[in-house]
């Protein structure tokens, strides 16, 4: 009876698994802690609600406080929360040095941060990296950039043992580096072959091998050594657009991203634009068009201009095979290619969640709503269906908790769904009335949402 009541205590006295990093435990939406509610609303089940700056990034969490990142008028924030009562703490304010061209979706303050538990550690695409105390005290700054990405940086920073770790894939000199939590030094920086991808990162340790950092990037997925950064393994031949980030069960490896088919011959393009028949394109030609724009601004002599060779290097950069991919690293030999396990190749055009494993079920959701299931082993198609209330947009990634799946929104919706391969079901749908870009925190019981205004703590009472 002693020796139970002895473990009944550790069990009640051990710390809540915190959220710490984009998607909370080594990125992989999953909480284990208990008594997360399935309703919740302005008038049910909600603990709290505060006003935030603008932006995108996702809450992190220690067992006292919450981080946030936000923008506005050109000035980027770091904002610390009271976790219990949603009470603003501190704010830290740094001027946006420059400003990158980046896509609708993303946002000066689109990227998570990381915490130790005590300190954070922000990545602004516009500035650098930056870390505070638990008082908000500055403890050292970074300065890094400009960067050169075409939709703009997306990897949030990792930590691994005492160090930070960017990925930072852009169109020409990508490269993955770590820096010391303690003062921001620069401890190893390697080049990466691949260019631009937005996925952020985790870690990976087999028995007996050291730690390894896992990226997926474009045309490629790949692993670093948390020790001195240098390439362990290359997987190669999946999407050039790697959006979404990578997830693992066991030593299998999970990630999707899309591609273009082949762009059409640069003749077509003059004969139906070329207005001063020059052979060439230049902005008052192609006017507002993203990708045109994107073409001159980074290809060829960045002047504007876009030609046949530049066209050609751009449809080189985009093409490739859209899909799921499922590969098996090898445990006792790191460096080795990975082996396929199986991949599947329809549904993923735009779509910018990551996927969620669970149970042996891999989830996708993507816009209108459309929510599918995989059998993690073989890639059979278990379900494909629409969460019924809430067809809209979605950028946030799907998290899990005692079982249920919580898919927010960009019209505002947070839904509740019971797991299955072939048979999910939707159980609740919360209408906040406010968009949802960010993927909530889940810790403790609460569910840390933010929205385009404000941030909510949902909880039983």
């Amino acid at each position: 009876m002693r020796h139970f009541l002895i473990l009944l205590l550790a069990a009640l006295c051990a710390p809540a698994q915190e959220w710490s990093r984009f998607r909370g435990p080594n990125g992989t939406g999953i909480s284990s802690d208990k008594g997360f509610p399935i309703e919740f609303s302005a008038a049910k089940n909600l603990l709290w609600r505060t006003p935030i700056r603008a932006g995108k990034s996702s809450p992190v969490l220690t067992q006292t406080r919450l981080f946030l990142t936000g923008f506005e008028k050109e000035t980027l924030y770091v904002q610390c929360f009271d976790r219990a009562t949603g009470k603003l703490l501190w704010e830290r304010s740094e001027p946006r040095p420059r400003q990158e061209d980046i896509q609708q979706l993303n946002h000066p303050a689109a990227i998570s941060p990381v915490t130790d538990g005590e300190n954070v550690y922000v990545f602004f695409k516009d500035f650098g990296l930056l870390s505070y105390d638990p008082a908000g005290k500055i403890r050292w700054r970074v300065p890094l950039g400009p960067f050169n990405n075409t939709m703009g940086l997306g990897a949030s920073p990792i930590l691994a043992g005492d160090l930070l770790i960017l990925q930072a894939d852009q169109f020409q000199d990508s490269y993955i580096a770590a820096y010391s939590q303690r003062n921001g030094e620069l401890r190893w920086k390697i080049p990466r072959e691949e260019s631009e991808s937005w996925a952020t990162p985790l870690l990976y340790q087999s028995p007996g091998q050291p730690q390894q950092i896992i990226a997926a990037g474009a045309g490629q997925l790949g692993g670093h050594s948390v020790k001195d950064g240098k390439r362990t393994f290359s997987y190669p031949g999946v999407s050039p657009a790697m959006v979404s980030s990578p997830v693992m069960e066991g030593t299998n490896l999970f990630a999707f991203g899309y591609g273009a088919s082949a762009m059409p011959p640069f003749a077509n393009i003059l004969a139906a634009q070329d207005k001063n028949k020059d052979g060439v394109l230049s902005a008052d030609e192609y006017g507002s068009d993203a990708m045109m724009t994107a073409i001159a601004t980074y290809l060829g002599k960045k002047d504007g201009i876009i030609t046949a060779a530049s066209w050609e290097a751009w449809s080189k950069h985009v093409s490739g095979a859209t899909g799921l991919v499922a590969v098996q690293l090898n445990s006792e030999a790191p460096a080795t290619t990975p082996n396929l396990l199986w991949r599947f190749d329809k549904g993923f055009e735009n779509v910018v969640p990551s996927p969620i494993l669970y149970n042996g079920i891999l989830y996708v959701v993507k816009n209108g709503g459309i929510l599918t299931s995989y059998n993690a082993k073989t890639g059979e198609l278990g379900k494909a269906g629409r969460i019924t209330g809430a067809l809209g947009g979605y950028t946030a990634s799907p998290v899990i908790a005692e079982g249920r799946l919580y898919l927010a929104s960009e019209e505002g919706k947070i839904s509740v769904v019971r797991p299955g391969l072939k048979d999910w079901e939707v159980i609740q749908v919360n209408d906040l009335e406010d968009g949802f870009f960010a993927t909530p925190a889940l810790s403790s019981g609460r569910i840390f949402a933010r929205s385009s205004e404000v941030l909510f703590c949902f909880g039983g009472k």
